[in-house]
């Protein structure tokens, strides 16, 4: 269960990264 809740946190940053980097996607 713990390693759902790490993958999903990865997702969450990653899409939070390319919104605020749009440029680089």
């Amino acid at each position: 269960m713990i390693v759902v809740l790490v993958l999903a946190l990865l997702v969450f940053v990653y899409l939070v990264y390319a919104l605020i980097h749009p440029e680089r996607f």
